[in-house]
């Protein structure tokens, strides 16, 4: 009998802990859940599920470049670049590929001469033209000393500023045209530098047709104007140690203006040539850095 109520009990505890065959797929799901929870992650683990968080963020965020940030090799996706001359001077109006770039807004093209033209680097490079002025006595009637000096930077600055505006913002938006500067990189020497010279009197529309460059050539002319009879000196007596009386010109003259036309336009001229060359110069540092 002892061994018949054993031999019970053992079968009944036996059939309690095992599941019946009929129990349903979702009863079986239930009873998973229930009994078995999920083993506490350590602390490496949580780093690396965080790190991979990260990762996954940064990657969407990357799919789209930002307006601030390169969109492509040549330039950001607002058809701008983030370029400088010889890792200094904004050339922020220049790119290598134009043919995929969209035209500029007029808002754009303020924004981004405003960008260039006070960029900080901007203020050392008229320090450094106000010298080379000051050293040739350019414009005696503006003296010598600080003072002379002081006055040279100011009139070197406005110049600057009134003839990038002039160029690369106001006329282009009134006359709908392109004041990007978009860089050839086909032929020999001889014929890109042919190409960049032409820039000068030929441009893009922002329809993407070829034209005259009026922006360049009459906004260069009335910045010049604008410039040299608003605070250029005028005429005047000054007093040396070998002539208290010596009398200095008026500047304000059409001589001196169609000089400071045609010296904007040199600069220009030379400036674009540079522009030209200068992604190849740029990767061949690139390159003799790299190895």
């Amino acid at each position: 009998m002892a061994q018949i109520a054993l031999a019970s009990i053992f079968s009944l505890v036996s059939a309690g802990q095992t599941t019946p065959a009929s129990t349903s797929n979702q009863d079986a799901t239930a009873q998973t859940s229930t009994t078995q929870s999920p083993a506490p992650q350590t602390p490496a683990e949580k780093s690396d599920k965080a790190a991979d968080k990260d990762k996954n963020a940064n990657t969407k965020a990357g799919d789209k470049p930002s307006a601030g940030q390169s969109g492509t090799a040549s330039g950001t996706s607002s058809g701008t670049s983030n370029d400088r001359l010889f890792y200094a001077l904004p050339n922020f109006l220049s790119l290598e590929q134009g043919d995929k770039v969209p035209a500029l807004t007029a808002k754009q093209k303020f924004g981004v001469v405003a960008r260039g033209t006070f960029d900080p680097v901007q203020y050392g490079w008229w320090g450094f033209l106000s010298a080379i002025s000051q050293a040739n006595d350019s414009e005696p009637g503006f003296g010598q000393g600080w003072a002379g000096y002081g006055k040279r930077y100011g009139a070197t600055a406005a110049d600057g500023i009134i003839e990038n505006f002039m160029t690369a913002a106001v006329l282009p938006s009134i006359l709908h045209q392109d004041p990007r500067f978009f860089q050839s990189g086909k032929g020999g020497y001889g014929r890109r530098t042919v190409y960049a010279v032409s820039r000068i009197f030929i441009t893009r529309s922002d329809s993407g047709r070829s034209q005259f460059n009026y922006s360049e050539v009459f906004g260069s002319a009335m910045s010049a104007a604008i410039s040299t009879y608003s605070y250029h000196p005028r005429s005047r007596y000054i007093s040396t140690p070998s002539n208290p009386h010596l009398f200095i010109g008026s500047d304000r003259t059409i001589e001196n203006t169609a000089s400071v036309w045609a010296t904007q336009l040199c600069y220009d001229t030379f400036t674009i040539v540079i522009k030209e060359f200068w992604p190849d110069i740029h990767r061949k540092f690139a390159q003799k850095k790299k190895n």
